[in-house]
């Protein structure tokens, strides 16, 4: 039996199980990325590892998130993180420079290798052919350190494009048309792999656009075969010599062939507040815009700007609505600048931002109240904007325009009906990718030439918090009770406010679902900690390891959940908290502020591979929760969690320890 592109890439990289679905693998990875966010811990979980170099073939640390630096914690984080790159081995990405994904897929993503990044949009370099993963950070640092990265071994869904995309439909309605058919729930446990006629006829910024938008379908990872196309993208970065010819075999077989017709689609939305909440944008026509905002790593590149830019060629920005332009990385702000599309668009009216994630994660041009704002964004979860009863809408570059020019949401199709002389934009490729840019550009600093000597920690900067084994005896009151798809930015909001202490896990861990709750986090230190409660897909979204160490440095012993997302319960896990499901019914009988104790041993059970606990609810009921859990997660579990693992391991000479030479 043949091989798809993903069984090939994971077979080179197979260091521990068989690629069968459901069972637990351990790859090597190639390369690394952190961002500021979650790069301090990272690199604090490094250090805290006794480890002294960096031991895969390349590892960066990009600052896109809080690039305005608005106090100096946040410039005492850039400081910390440039200190760590030239400390242990790492490329170091000046704020300003651009999204971490954008950035490295133009400096560094290559075919057939394995990359693995501490934000969960790390599969957008899939375009390239790369198999790219997001996680934990805790499982970054092990990972820099020579150590596998381990995961359930995915199903490979094929994603079959015949056609092409007719006028004004795009390659970001391609990636809603999915997570409008299939949820952002429809990719746990599965990698989509496209093929066919439409996926060769889609350009490198196209795939990784839907490679991006991957993760909202919850998927492990995206990717798309190489061909010319990826070559000559190669070639306009100057790195032609990292092509790989990568196509699966004729006779490999896939768990699920998904067929899409690109020629039956047309511009969508997906509206608040789900990325999955997607329509036709005529059924929204007519809705008032205030806010337009055209960037973001799934949109920020140059080939997505520009069709913005021939838009607005001759035309302005509606009075009552305010558009901004936010690149993914300044090579697409200079090329812009460069060919004169920047005077262009600042002439219409449009305000350019920083290359930074900024108004993504609510940080800059938060919308205002009582207002629609449109956005060429992945995700429009409530409150991510930076208020929180916000009306986000997820778009393309077209419709985004086609809603600053008029002021109101409109079918793009009917704007050039009724302007007759506005033609579809389509994509264009730079014929000059910007001068300078490369390894050498001058807002990357490579390893060999660190300008700091060992690491500069300012004041805000904190130490990683360890727990012991877990206790024998776990539970408490049922702190919080939670609908389905909380996702992590409930659990760690990402504002400005809070987002400057996440090498500060003290302070941090007082806005611990705060979003759902704010006595939450006083209620947990008064109670000594408890457990959780929560509907389906808990902790979906973002990578952040802080939504799982907060709540352990407050206490919490267990999560009951009827379903996980993928990285939060290994994030789980690494930090020693219990994850066990629930059916539905034992969810809608407990409530909050019930006392609930799991009766078994339970780091005996886990040692001893028990998949079911009989957990008791105020000494009246009792329920089954069940342990989904490897072998290994269960040695990291009962541990404490997974630094502590890793440390005894390493003490102990074991193979599963980061390798440090």
């Amino acid at each position: 039996m043949g091989q798809t592109i993903t069984e090939k890439i994971l077979d080179e990289h197979l260091v521990e199980g068989e690629l069968t679905p459901g069972e637990e693998i351990g790859i090597d990875i190639d390369q690394v990325l952190t961002q500021d966010t979650t790069g301090t811990m990272v690199w604090l979980q490094f250090e805290a590892l006794d480890l002294d170099e960096v031991q895969t073939e390349l590892a960066a640390q990009y600052c896109d998130h809080q690039t305005y630096q608005f106090d100096f914690k946040n410039t005492d984080d850039h400081r910390f993180l440039r200190s760590a790159a030239g400390t242990y081995g790492a490329y170091f990405s000046r704020p300003g420079n651009g999204i971490c994904h954008q950035v490295h897929k133009e400096n560094f993503a290559a075919p057939g290798k394995t990359l693995l990044g501490s934000d969960s949009h790390t599969p957008t370099p899939g375009g390239l052919g790369q198999l790219a993963i997001g996680a934990g950070g805790l499982d970054i640092a092990v990972a820099m350190g020579g150590g596998p990265y381990y995961v359930e071994m995915p199903e490979v869904v094929n994603v079959h494009l015949e056609g092409e995309l007719p006028e004004w439909a795009t390659a970001k309605d391609i990636a809603l048309h999915l997570l409008g058919e299939l949820t952002v729930k429809g990719g746990v446990g599965k990698i989509f792999e496209y093929t066919g006629p439409g996926a060769e006829g889609l350009s490198i910024p196209e795939r990784t656009t839907i490679t991006n938008l991957g993760t909202e379908l919850g998927a492990t990872s995206s990717i798309f075969a190489t061909d010319e196309k990826t070559k000559d993208w190669l070639a306009r970065q100057d790195r032609e010599e990292e092509y790989v010819d990568l196509q699966p075999d004729d006779d490999a077989e896939y768990a699920e062939t998904i067929e899409v017709d690109l020629s039956d689609l047309e511009p969508l939305v997906a509206a608040p507040s789900m990325p999955d909440n997607v329509a036709p944008v005529s059924e929204y026509e007519g809705t008032e815009v205030e806010q337009v905002i055209v960037g973001s790593c799934t949109n920020g590149a140059y080939e997505d700007i520009l069709p913005a830019a021939k838009m607005l060629e001759g035309r302005g920005v509606a009075k009552h609505t305010e558009m901004i332009v936010a690149p993914g990385s300044k090579q697409a702000s200079e090329m812009l600048a460069r060919e004169g599309w920047t005077a262009e668009m600042m002439a219409a009216g449009v305000n350019f931002s920083e290359a930074t994630c900024g108004a993504c994660i609510g940080i800059g041009h938060v919308p205002a109240s009582d207002s629609v704002s449109l956005r060429t964004f992945n995700r429009n979860f409530e409150g991510r904007s930076g208020i929180e009863d916000d009306s986000v809408f997820l778009c393309s570059p077209e419709v985004a325009t086609a809603a600053a020019i008029t002021g109101e949401i409109v079918d793009p199709r009917d704007l050039a009906d009724d302007l007759g002389d506005l033609e579809a934009p389509g994509l264009e490729m730079g014929t000059k990718y910007s001068p300078g840019m490369g390894r050498d550009d001058n807002d990357i600093i490579s390893p060999d030439e660190a300008i700091d000597d060992g690491l500069v920690k300012g004041p805000n900067i904190g130490d990683v918090p360890l727990k012991d084994g877990i206790d024998a005896d776990i539970g408490g009151e049922a702190l919080l009770k939670m609908e389905d798809n909380i996702t992590t930015d409930h659990i760690i909001p990402a504002t400005a406010d809070i987002l400057k202490f996440r090498s500060n896990i003290e302070k941090l861990s007082e806005f611990t679902l705060s979003r759902v709750d704010d006595t939450f986090a006083q209620r947990s230190l008064d109670a000594d900690g408890g457990v959780l409660v929560a509907g389906e897909n808990y902790g979906q979204g973002s990578s952040r390891e802080h939504a799982a160490l907060c709540p352990m440095f407050l206490g919490i012993e267990a999560v009951f959940a009827q379903s996980f997302a993928r990285i939060h319960k290994a994030n789980l896990f690494n930090f020693g908290i219990v994850p066990l499901a629930i059916d539905a019914e034992t969810y809608e009988k407990i409530d909050q502020g019930d006392d609930i104790q799991i009766v078994d041993d339970v780091p005996a059970g886990v040692r001893s591979g028990q998949e079911e606990f009989t957990v008791s609810v105020n000494g009246d009921w009792e329920f089954t929760a069940d342990l989904d859990a490897s072998e290994r997660e269960r040695e990291i579990l009962a541990s404490g969690g997974k630094l502590s693992w890793v440390k005894q391991q390493h003490e102990g000479g074991s193979d599963a320890a980061p390798a440090d030479d």
